[in-house]
């Protein structure tokens, strides 16, 4: 997975690389999919969520910049394995999940694996969690429509916001820097995510 789907397709943070290398990703998916967790492609987890693809949980790491005291804020925890890999690359994970059942799910699989700093918030992640900001990095896992202002609000000067902008044709994956008072916005790549449910995201479906 490594070599042939992440250095290959650009991924070249040497620490990103590690930490996809060193989370059993068949740990954070269900057990009717186990065989393809390996593929480079998003399966789903349930509750009409998926696990992203290998190549995107690592472009968002990249993008990130992470060097290993930050704090993060992950919005959309999903199966807990993106929040597995932020933990190897960041001193401490704030992470929400608006699915209650996923986010017992994903907290127990992180348990498992002995990981304790990340923290797990149930809640709409489209406001953040301002509790515990600012934050040095926020990566979203859903689609929005708009970078969430409230995010934006709880990044802390020099941080990077990452989060994939719905469109008609594909999400676009984009940075958003903090940099002296002003923001600055990146394009990393197009990508296809679930929607962000929630106040500053889209309304949930009918």
């Amino acid at each position: 997975m490594v070599e042939r789907q992440l250095r290959r397709r650009g991924i070249s943070d040497e620490r990103v690389l590690q930490a996809m290398a060193a989370v059993p990703r068949e740990h954070f998916v269900p057990e009717d999919v186990r065989r393809s967790a390996y593929n480079d492609s998003a399966l789903p987890i349930g509750y009409d969520q998926t696990i992203s693809q290998p190549w995107v949980v690592a472009a968002i790491c990249q993008s990130l910049r992470l060097v290993g005291d930050e704090k993060v804020l992950e919005i959309g925890t999903g199966s807990g394995y993106s929040a597995a890999v932020l933990s190897r690359l960041a001193a401490h994970v704030v992470s929400i999940e608006r699915v209650p059942p996923l986010g017992e799910w994903a907290r127990e699989r992180l348990e498992e694996l002995g990981i304790r700093n990340v923290e797990m918030i149930v809640g709409d992640g489209s406001r953040g969690y301002p509790q515990r900001a600012p934050y040095d990095a926020i990566a979203v896992h859903a689609a929005s429509p708009e970078a969430p202002h409230s995010l934006l609000s709880q990044l802390a000067p020099g941080g990077r916001l990452v989060v994939p902008i719905a469109a008609d044709s594909a999400d676009l994956l984009t940075a958003f820097i903090r940099e002296n008072g002003d923001l600055r916005q990146e394009t990393i790549g197009p990508t296809r995510f679930v929607p962000l449910i929630g106040a500053e995201g889209f309304q949930p479906p009918d």
